[in-house]
């Protein structure tokens, strides 16, 4: 006796249930990767986020300065790899389009009048103009600004965002990265404590 032939499901009625598992499995696989990646990015701790720079050299800097901003009255630099050597750096990736960037912007003034370490910008994708203008409103607090205009620099650093902030230590290597806004709780409990260790750290 030979064997019925398969079945073809008449257009119009359900799927077999099998069938339906099959299509919906790359579905559930997917949501299950978006929400853990969507609980790791806003968990209560953004700067628990994985660096593999961490303890690794800082990549290269060869950027231009913001043309047209000053501060004290002298030309603010660029960035260059060499100003990351010799003292500790909080590197700070930030935008004028950015609004949490204008968030977190009273604090890094306030962080740059802090002794030891210097305080530097990292301008992503922006227009000068209008980073200018953001400085020139919200106050400078940057040593040296540099221009990322194409984004090459913050994908060499493993941004995933802006606003983000690194910490170097004196020997140029990434000590510590803060994901995301800095506030008053950020600053205190984690950014400060870290730029304290990098400052203690020889190099």
């Amino acid at each position: 006796m030979s064997e019925a032939p398969a079945q073809t499901p008449i257009e119009g009625q359900p799927a077999p249930p099998r069938r339906r598992l099959l299509v919906l499995l790359p579905l559930i696989a997917f949501a299950a990767l978006a929400a853990l990646f969507y609980g790791r990015l806003f968990s209560g701790d953004p700067s628990r986020l994985p660096s593999a720079l961490i303890g690794h050299e800082a990549p290269v800097l060869d950027l231009p300065a913001l043309d047209g901003l000053a501060r004290d009255g002298a030309p603010v630099p660029g960035l260059e790899s060499a100003v990351l050597k010799g003292q500790v750096t909080v590197l700070n990736v930030f935008a004028s389009w950015c609004a949490p960037c204008r968030d977190e912007h009273p604090l890094l003034v306030e962080l740059s009048k802090q002794q030891g370490f210097r305080l530097v910008g990292l301008n992503y994708k922006d227009d000068a103009e209008n980073a200018r203008r953001f400085l020139g409103r919200f106050g400078n607090p940057f040593a040296a600004v540099g221009v990322d205009a194409n984004g090459r620099a913050a994908i060499e650093w493993g941004v995933y965002g802006v606003p983000e902030t690194f910490i170097v230590g004196k020997d140029g290597r990434i000590a510590y990265k803060y994901v995301g806004p800095i506030d008053e709780d950020g600053l205190r409990t984690r950014l400060m404590p870290e730029i304290a260790k990098a400052m203690a750290a020889g190099g």
